[in-house]
């Protein structure tokens, strides 16, 4: 791709490619593949099938990453946590596929993150040789998974010294070094979501938000266009169900138990230089960690809980005090800097779609934490697919399963799966992507778009101011959204393409110029 690119040719999502794309979609033909959601998996699984040349209509009554895809810790994990449960095929199968996302399918939106686990009074020497020792077994984990060194550095145990200088927030008392590990770390988990969207539409998939599935069968769907009230029906020789923790409202006999984790977001300011991640210790925990993630748009998460959900599932969950609280109360553990309440600017938290296996559906494991995070793929007596469990990780493997399982099911005519071997639109190796004559922000989010991102603030210098005083995004970048992302609206705009909505006071300042924006890209839309 040039200096000047354009995007890949049909991969441009927009409001007017929508509109044609859903009346050729509910005008009574036959698609091969109907997916219902448009999460990670789900716009995985839409890819999947579009890249075997079948033909693909994938709905999601919100937004592109709209559900928990959007609320992750932005982390591509190689499988730690789960060798310490013995979960050994999830633990490789999660390092292959962080291998295949940092090395072949999206080098730009995935690259090597350092963390620090500070090795404090409540860190014993029994506990840190434990920790050492995952951190081994880890770096075996990426051996075996033949991912190179020179993407995923080796660990190796700090002074004191160095230790602060990676850390310099760390309070110096009592602290007799750390240890240093890498795993995958995402620029934006909805911008995975989106270059999955869009390298599934180059590959001529329909790919429709604003339509929710009302029944599904076997055969297909009744679905409304949530824009117009409009109603149709898409019907299709496979049906996909990838709606995550919404899973069973489309298929009886499914049991999803909600897994709530919540992130704090900090301005990094408050807390002061962070070269690498916190790995921060639990107490009374032996293999969970609160991690605190330093963005690259001057703000700093820190997560995660894992708690489990009663109830409804609501469209975008709320952050309870307690979970607030629990994080500022480990992070003040370790940091020399007080982080208050008033402190944090913005909270989100995401729902981890668990297959509950017991016999009930609130039985089995005491504690969502418990519970494997192996995903599923259920076949229902009628024929409608459904994949669960699982996390955003493994979404590719997840996303070929449950295709393999429609095929199958279905007896449509299709080979084994390339996506494992296909970059995403954006992709390029390093070289490429550090030749790139674009601020090397816009590369890590746009990849070898990035040229065509800047040439639009280059045309027009208000294009090129901050939308939102403090953070960077830009008037090109929400310019880009509403032509080439299939962003709709404000909240899809500051939600998910830009993540300026993660900070309400940011939010509500960044609106005017966004509204401003909307309305000169509506006649291009």
């Amino acid at each position: 791709m040039s200096q000047t690119a354009v995007p890949a040719a049909g991969a441009s999502l927009s409001a007017a490619r929508r509109t044609r794309e859903l009346t050729e979609a509910t005008d009574g033909r036959v698609v091969d593949v109907l997916v219902v959601g448009l999460g990670a998996t789900g716009a995985g699984a839409a890819l999947d099938a579009a890249a075997r040349g079948l033909d693909v209509v994938a709905v999601d009554a919100h937004d592109l990453a709209f559900g928990t895809s959007r609320w992750s810790s932005k982390l591509v994990h190689g499988g730690l946590r789960y060798l310490a449960s013995a979960q050994f095929d999830v633990a490789h199968e999660s390092a292959v596929e962080r291998g295949v996302l940092m090395e072949r399918t999206a080098p730009h939106l995935v690259r090597a993150q350092p963390f620090v686990l500070p090795l404090t009074g409540l860190v014993s020497r029994g506990q840190a040789a434990l920790a050492w020792a995952g951190f081994r077994a880890g770096d075996a984990l990426r051996l075996s998974a033949r991912t190179a060194r020179a993407t995923l550095p080796a660990p190796r145990r700090l002074s004191p010294v160095e230790t602060r200088h990676l850390a310099p927030a760390l309070r110096p008392g009592g602290l007799r070094g750390g240890l240093l590990s890498w795993d995958g770390r995402l620029t934006d988990d909805a911008r995975l979501v989106t270059a999955l969207a869009r390298t599934a539409a180059a590959r001529h998939a329909r790919v429709l938000t604003r339509v929710r599935a009302l029944d599904l069968t076997a055969s297909g769907a009744r679905v409304r266009d949530e824009l117009t009230g409009e109603e149709g029906e898409i019907r299709a020789r496979a049906v996909i169900n990838a709606s995550g923790v919404w899973a069973g409202d489309l298929v009886d006999g499914i049991r999803i138990r909600p897994s709530r984790g919540t992130h704090l977001v900090l301005r990094s300011e408050h807390i002061g230089p962070l070269p690498a991640g916190l790995h921060i210790p639990i107490p009374g925990e032996t293999n969970r960690f609160v991690l605190v993630l330093p963005q690259d748009d001057g703000r700093v998460y820190v997560g995660l809980t894992d708690e489990p959900l009663d109830g409804p599932v609501p469209d975008v969950p709320d952050v309870p005090e307690t979970d607030i609280g629990f994080l500022l109360d480990v992070l003040g553990s370790v940091l020399d800097v007080p982080v208050r309440r008033g402190d944090v600017v913005g909270a989100f938290a995401g729902l981890r779609p668990l297959l509950d296996t017991s016999g009930t559906a609130h039985g089995g494991a005491s504690r969502t934490a418990d519970i494997s995070r192996r995903h599923a793929v259920l076949t229902s007596p009628d024929g409608v697919v459904s994949v669960v469990g699982g996390k955003l990780t493994t979404y590719r493997r997840m996303a070929e399963d449950a295709v393999n399982a429609a095929v199958d099911a279905r007896g449509l005519a299709a080979g084994p799966s390339p996506t494992a071997a296909l970059p995403l639109v954006g992709a390029a190796a390093p070289r490429a992507l550090a030749a790139l004559r674009a601020p090397r922000r816009l590369v890590q989010r746009y990849g070898t778009e990035a040229p065509a991102v800047h040439a639009l603030a280059g045309q027009n210098p208000r294009l090129a101011e901050p939308v939102v005083p403090g953070h960077p995004v830009t008037g090109a970048e929400v310019l880009w959204a509403l032509r080439h992302e299939g962003a709709l609206d404000e909240a899809d705009l500051l939600d998910r393409r830009t993540r300026i909505g993660l900070v309400p006071a940011d939010r509500a300042e960044a609106l005017k110029a966004v509204r401003a924006l909307m309305g000169e890209a509506a006649p291009l839309a």
